[in-house]
C-alpha cells in the first residue's frame, strides 16, 4: 500500500512521539496515567488522520485501550452513552424524521425562493432558508440530503445559465456547513464542545446559550459566503437578468406537495416542532433541560394516536455509528483533563502573558486549517477542543469562548471535495452542471480568511455582549 504523504507525516510524528513516551526515563514529571493516554490519544489521531478505518472504530478502540489499561473505568466509558447530550441527539433526529416525513421543509424552502426575481435574492432567499433548516434537522449530511431535490428543481428552472447553476451547487453545502453552528444540536462536535466545557469547567452552554452566540455568527457567515460564492463563481453577466423559480417545477421534484394549504400532517409537525424549539430558548424560565423537552417531543411525535410517524421508522434514521463515536471521544476528553495529559501538553505555554486576541487567533487559525489534516467535523473537536480548553484554562483565557471559537472555526471544511459529506455530495450531480475542484479552491481562498476573521471578530467583539468574555 502507498501511503500519501499526509500519512507519512502522520505516521512518522505519531511513532516519534509514542516512542518518547514509552522511555519511562523521558518526561519523568508526567504520571504513568498520563503517559498512556496520550500514546493512545496520539494513535487514535493518526488513524483518523492516516488510516481508512471507520473513525468510530477507532474512537471505540481508543476508549477500550484507556478502560483496559485503567486509566478510565468501565463506568465512566460506558455513561456517557447515557449523557443528557446523547439523548438529546437521538430525539433530535425523530423530531427531524418527522420533519423530512411530512414534506415540511421542502415546502418552507419553496415558499422563500419562489419569491427571488434577481439573482442576488434568489443567492439570498436560498440562504436563509437553508439557515432555517438547521432548527428542523440535526446533521448536515441529512440537511443536504434534503435540500437536493429543491437544487435540482433550480438548475432546471436555470439551465440556459451554467454558471448560475454551478454558484448555486456551491452555495447549498458552503450555506449547510457554515449554518450548523446556529444551533446546539446542528453538529455532533457542538455535543463534544458542551460536554468537555462541563467535564473540564463546570460550565453548562444550554441550547439558548448556544443560539445566542450562534446565529448571528451563523446568519452573517452564510450571507457573506454567499456573496463569495458569487464574486468566485460567476461574472457580471451571469448576475444580470431576472430569474423566476416556478413552484410547479419544484414540484416535479418533490414526492409531496409544495404549495396549498398545509396538510393536518404538517399542520401538526410545524406546531411540534415550534413548540420543542421555543422551550428549548426559554430554559432559563422553566429549567426543563433540552434533553428532557426534546424526548417529550419525540414521544409526542410518534405516538399511535397523535403521532406523524412510526418509533421504529423515526429510530431507523439515527446515525448510532456518529452516537457511539461521540459517547467514545466524550471519554477520551474526560481521560486526557482527569490524568494530566491536557496540561501537560500545554504546560509550556507562558502563564498569564498570551494577549486574548494572539491566543484565539492562534486556535481560530489552527481550528480553520485542522479539515485539511482531519476530516470527520467530530473528529477534529474531539482533538482540538480538550487542548484548547486546557490552554485557555493556564493563559487565563475564557475556557468557554475558546471552545466556542474553535468549534466554529472547525466547521469551515470547503477546500476539497472530499472534505465534508454536503460537498461531496453537491459535486457529483448526474446530469446537472456543478462544481470543480478549482471553483472549490478559489471559494476556499477568499473563504477561510474571511471565516476565521469573522469567528475571532465575533469571540473578541459580540461574543462579550451575551456574557462571554474572552
Amino acid at each position: 500500500m502507498t501511503l500519501t504523504l499526509r500519512q507519512t507525516v502522520a505516521l512518522c510524528v505519531t511513532l516519534s512521539f509514542c516512542g518518547l513516551l514509552l522511555v519511562p526515563r523521558n518526561f519523568p514529571e508526567l504520571p504513568g496515567d498520563a503517559r498512556v493516554t496520550l500514546i493512545v490519544f496520539a494513535l487514535a489521531t493518526c488513524a483518523w488522520i492516516a488510516s481508512p478505518i471507520d473513525d468510530t472504530y477507532v474512537a471505540l478502540g481508543a476508549g477500550l485501550a484507556l478502560t483496559v489499561t485503567g486509566v478510565t473505568s468501565a463506568d465512566a466509558l460506558f455513561g456517557t452513552l447515557g449523557d443528557a447530550t446523547i439523548w438529546l441527539l437521538i430525539c433530535a433526529f425523530v423530531l427531524a424524521a418527522a420533519v423530512a416525513a411530512s414534506g415540511l421543509a421542502g415546502r418552507a424552502a419553496v415558499f422563500l425562493v419562489s419569491g427571488a426575481r434577481t439573482v442576488r435574492q434568489l443567492v439570498h432567499l436560498t440562504t436563509a432558508a437553508l439557515v432555517v433548516s438547521a432548527f428542523a434537522v440535526p446533521a448536515t449530511s441529512g440537511r443536504a440530503a434534503l435540500a437536493l431535490p429543491v437544487f435540482l428543481a433550480l438548475a432546471k428552472a436555470l439551465a440556459d445559465r451554467t454558471r448560475l447553476v454551478v454558484a448555486m451547487a456551491l452555495l447549498f453545502p458552503t450555506v449547510i456547513l457554515l449554518s450548523a453552528v446556529a444551533t446546539l444540536i446542528g453538529a455532533g462536535a457542538h455535543l463534544i464542545t458542551v460536554s468537555v466545557l462541563w467535564e473540564t469547567t463546570g460550565e453548562r452552554v444550554g441550547y439558548h446559550d448556544w443560539l445566542l452566540l450562534g446565529l448571528p455568527l451563523a446568519v452573517v457567515s452564510s450571507h457573506l459566503a454567499a456573496e463569495a460564492v458569487l464574486l468566485t463563481t460567476t461574472r457580471r453577466a451571469d448576475r444580470r437578468g431576472p430569474v423566476h423559480v416556478d413552484a410547479e417545477e419544484i414540484q416535479r421534484h418533490s414526492d409531496r406537495p409544495v404549495t396549498g394549504r398545509l396538510s393536518q400532517t404538517e399542520t401538526r409537525v410545524a406546531a411540534l416542532l415550534a413548540t420543542v424549539v421555543a422551550l428549548w430558548c426559554s430554559e432559563p424560565l422553566h429549567g426543563a433541560s433540552p434533553a428532557v423537552v426534546a424526548l417529550i417531543g419525540a414521544v409526542v411525535v410518534t405516538a399511535p394516536a397523535v403521532g406523524t410517524i412510526r418509533l421504529k421508522d423515526a429510530l431507523a434514521t439515527v446515525p448510532w455509528s456518529l452516537l457511539l463515536f461521540m459517547a467514545a471521544t466524550m471519554a477520551m476528553g474526560v481521560a486526557l483533563a482527569d490524568s494530566g495529559a491536557a496540561d501537560w501538553l500545554i504546560s509550556g505555554l507562558p502563564h498569564d502573558t498570551v494577549p486574548t486576541w494572539a491566543f484565539l487567533g492562534v486556535v481560530v487559525a489552527v481550528s480553520t486549517a485542522a479539515h485539511l489534516v482531519l476530516q470527520s467535523r467530530s473528529a477534529r473537536s474531539s482533538v482540538l477542543v480538550p487542548l484548547v480548553v486546557a490552554a485557555a484554562l493556564t493563559t487565563g483565557v475564557d475556557p468557554v469562548a475558546a471552545a466556542l471559537a474553535s468549534t466554529a472555526a472547525a466547521g469551515f471544511c470547503h477546500t476539497l471535495p472530499a472534505s465534508a459529506k454536503p460537498v461531496a455530495l453537491f459535486a457529483n450531480v448526474p446530469g446537472t452542471p456543478t462544481y470543480t475542484p478549482g471553483d472549490l479552491l478559489r471559494l476556499s481562498a477568499v473563504l477561510a480568511p474571511l471565516t476565521a476573521v469573522l469567528v475571532l471578530l465575533f469571540a473578541l467583539a459580540v461574543w462579550p455582549v451575551f456574557g462571554v468574555t474572552p
